[in-house]
This record gives structure tokens, C-alpha cells and sequence, in this order.
């Protein structure tokens, strides 16, 4: 049976505020605890170190723990809440961390089940590769990617989800740090820059984040042994990829866990490629049901953009388009249930009003860019303002919801190459970036109003 008792040193509850439930996971140096918040009537996890402190550089590595996560934020973070000190014993004060509660699973865990899909894998491979990229450019190293230190929710539904979690161990890159420190980790997922003892960056996480990936796919460790056994092997060999594994991805996990660290990926380019290998599986026979129509038109209008005035940073985007495709139309649009808003044009005369359109958009917009010639292809919208060639991407949010769509098109026959579609559909992710950076300063303005 699991081991679920509160730690005897805790307190029942913490602050007058955090009153502990069971234990949901335990660390070799802390212990995470399901809790309910009383002040604000929600459950948290809080996170509650071992050892309490009996020397002052004790309680300054956990508050640094706290420091750390405090100054971060990102949707592949577990996201710190509040922290505190419990003096309940006051020569040995302890250092807890409050927490978001996320239901589901570490990977680990969930990997009891068996092998992870595919699509579930190239997720958390976007999800986390875009955390560990983003603790870097934060000046951390993580030092100890494993199942166990990833939050996993929604296996097999439409989006599963991954999130990071456990600084523990984490050191700042600029940074020193003892030798006897340098292959602190797990040993089956250590780097070979761990193992012998070289200077860590960056790269250590996308390898061990790549030894990760694989074991989700098949279901078991690619070094195994003894410690030392599972330790040396990667100095002397990359893992094996099974040829089961899909082409695409074993592609990127076998960049990813190189023995030549100056070849492997940047976490940026893993992010990408993951992203591409959702969105591009969107269209496939097997591909999992789309969002519903009503589901897509609430995640639209979660924006807040329609019926709204045009705006210069979708002006910017469009004549960007224009000047790189060499079309002289280009055109912002978001589909809503019945009708197209343009929020940028150039080069057509069209208000800026929703235009009806027949039909549900989301069954006639593209998962990928296309073109269309006047071969009785075109919408009758573009007929209706004289165009004979359009190319169009999709606006996509990361979970695959179609939004509208970005459009360069001529009153002539065009010939568009496939380098201008990639272009085109680099455009249309900055729509959607520049969209969900209007829709967090909203909600941070709205935070900051709360009493």
C-alpha cells in the first residue's frame, strides 16, 4: 500500500490557512501533500521539505527554491501559489511551498499503465520542451528531468498535458557548482556530461527530456542495470530507437539524446518540431475528433477581438505577408459561427465588419496552408472581390482550434512555392501569439483590479 501519512514534524495546518491532507508524492528530500486553501476555498498541493532546518545555510537553500519558482511563470511550470515558514519549532524553522494542484498523475506513475501514443508524446514533448526552454532563459538548469518530476493530465484525450515540476536540485547556470554535485539526478536519465563530470548547460536537460520521451514510448528505460551500469552506458553508446517508433520522432529523439551535446537541439527547435508534428497530424484519417463547433466559436471569443476596431499589430503581420509572399491582398481573418471578421486587409476593399459565411467555418478551413487557384475552389467571398489565387494558414491555437485564417492572394494567377507557405504559416503563428498576448495582459489587468 502506499505510504500517505503526513510527516510527524508537519503541523495539520500551516499559516491558519493550508490544512494538509494525504500525501500524494514524496522525494528524497520533501514530501507534496494534497490540501485545502481556507482562505480562498480551493485545493493546492503543498510541497514540504524533509529536514528541517537546523543551520542557516539549510533554510537558505529552500527559501532559494522558493525564490526561484517564484520568479517564473509558464504553462509547463507547475505554478507557485504562495510559500511560507512554518515556526511551530522554533530553533528549526521548515520552508513550505503551496502549489497548483493538478489532478492526474507524475509520469512515472502513469506509465504503469503502459506505453504512451504517439500524439500524447509529441504533447508533452511540446509542453515540457517549452518549460525546460523556458527555465534556461531564466538562467536554470533543471539537472533532473525524469518521469517522476512530470505532472501528466489528459492521457489520452483530446490534449493531454505535461507539466515540470521539482526545482530540487536545480542550480543557476552562471553559477558554481562542487564536482561531487555535477551528477546529481536520477541515474537512468542522467546526460553523459553528468556522468563524466564535465561543465553542465542546456544541453543535459534536452538529453535527459529525450531519454524521458522514449521510455513514454516504449514503456521501459532505454539504459537499465545498476546504477553504474545504466550510468557509464551512455558514455559509450546513444539509445536505441525501435524502429515501432514513429519516423518524425524518432528523428528528433535521436537529436535529442546524441552523445555530442554541441549537435543536439535547442530546447526552441524540440518545442517547434513537436508542435509541427500535432498540427501536422491534424488532418490524418486517424487524427483524434476535432474540437466541436460551439467548443471552437468559445475559444474564439475567450479573445475578446470580434466586432472590434482594426488594430496596428495585425496591420504589421499582414504587410509583412505582402512584402515575403509578393501577393498583394493579404488579409486577417477570424471565423466565427456564422460570420468571418476581418481584423486586418490590405489591398481589398473590406470593411471591417463580419461578413456572413454559409455553413460551419471550421469544416472548411485547412490544417495546414494551402493554396487555391480559380478552379471552383475559391469561396464565393473571393470571388465577390475578384481574386483568382489565394494561399491561406491556418490560425491554430497549440491545442489544434482553428481561429480563422491568414490570406495573401492576387486578381491573377499566382504560382506560391512551398517556401512561401512556411513562411506564410510562420505568419499565422504570430497572429495567435499576438492574440494570446493580448488575451494575458488582459487578464493580468483584470487580476491586478481584483480587491
Amino acid at each position: 500500500m502506499p505510504d500517505t501519512a503526513r510527516p510527524r514534524t508537519v503541523p495539520t495546518v500551516l499559516h491558519d490557512r493550508y490544512r494538509l491532507g494525504e500525501v500524494i508524492g514524496r522525494g528524497g528530500a520533501s514530501t507534496v501533500l494534497r490540501a485545502r486553501d481556507e482562505l480562498l476555498g480551493r485545493d493546492v498541493a503543498v510541497k514540504v521539505f524533509r529536514a528541517r532546518a537546523t543551520e542557516p545555510g539549510d533554510l537558505a537553500r529552500q527559501e532559494a527554491e522558493a525564490r526561484m519558482l517564484a520568479a517564473m511563470s509558464h504553462p509547463g511550470l507547475v505554478t507557485l501559489l504562495d510559500a511560507g515558514i512554518d515556526l511551530s519549532t522554533p530553533e528549526s524553522p521548515q520552508v513550505y511551498l503551496v502549489l497548483e494542484l493538478v489532478e492526474g498523475a507524475d509520469l512515472r506513475t502513469a506509465l504503469r499503465a503502459g506505453p504512451m501514443a504517439a500524439i500524447d508524446v509529441a504533447y508533452l514533448g511540446f509542453d515540457l520542451a517549452g518549460a525546460i526552454g523556458y527555465v534556461h532563459e531564466h538562467g536554470v538548469i533543471h539537472r533532473d528531468v525524469k518521469p517522476a518530476n512530470i505532472l501528466v493530465s489528459g492521457i489520452g484525450s483530446r490534449r493531454p498535458r505535461g507539466k515540470l515540476a521539482d526545482f530540487g536540485i536545480a542550480m543557476l547556470r552562471a553559477g558554481t557548482v562542487r564536482p561531487e554535485e555535477q551528477t546529481t539526478g536520477t541515474a537512468a536519465y542522467l546526460s553523459p556530461e553528468q556522468v563524466d563530470g564535465t561543465p553542465l548547460d542546456p544541453a543535459s536537460d534536452v538529453y535527459s527530456l529525450g531519454l524521458v520521451l522514449l521510455e513514454a514510448l516504449t514503456g521501459y528505460p532505454a539504459f537499465t542495470g545498476s546504477v553504474v551500469e545504466a550510468a557509464l552506458a551512455r558514455l559509450e553508446r546513444d539509445p536505441e530507437i525501435p524502429s515501432s517508433v514513429p519516423g518524425d520522432i524518432a528523428a528528433m529523439l535521436r537529436a535529442m539524446t546524441t552523445r555530442r551535446r554541441e549537435a543536439r537541439p535547442s530546447p526552441a527547435e524540440v518545442e517547434q518540431a513537436f508542435r509541427a508534428m500535432v498540427i501536422d497530424r491534424l488532418d490524418t484519417p486517424d487524427a483524434r475528433p476535432m474540437v466541436s463547433e460551439a467548443e471552437r466559436v468559445a475559444a474564439l471569443r475567450r479573445y475578446d477581438l470580434l466586432d472590434s476596431p482594426p488594430d496596428g499589430g495585425f496591420d504589421r503581420i499582414t504587410a509583412l505577408a505582402v512584402r515575403t509572399t509578393g501577393l498583394p491582398v493579404a488579409a486577417v481573418g477570424l471565423a466565427d459561427a456564422d460570420r468571418l471578421w476581418f481584423k486586418s486587409r490590405i489591398g481589398v476593399d473590406c470593411a471591417q465588419i463580419g461578413l456572413p459565411i454559409a455553413g460551419a467555418p471550421q469544416g472548411g478551413m485547412p490544417p495546414r496552408a494551402i493554396v487555391l487557384q480559380d478552379d471552383g475552389r475559391l469561396p464565393p467571398i473571393a470571388h465577390e472581390a475578384g481574386l483568382r489565387t489565394i494561399a491561406a494558414a491556418p490560425l491554430l491555437t497549440v491545442e489544434g482550434v482553428h481561429l480563422g485564417l491568414l490570406v495573401v492572394a492576387d486578381r491573377r494567377p499566382r504560382t506560391v512555392s512551398d517556401e512561401q507557405l512556411a513562411t506564410l504559416t510562420d505568419l499565422a503563428a504570430l497572429v495567435v501569439h499576438e492574440m494570446e498576448l493580448r488575451l494575458a495582459v488582459r487578464r493580468a489587468v483584470s487580476l491586478d483590479r481584483t480587491p
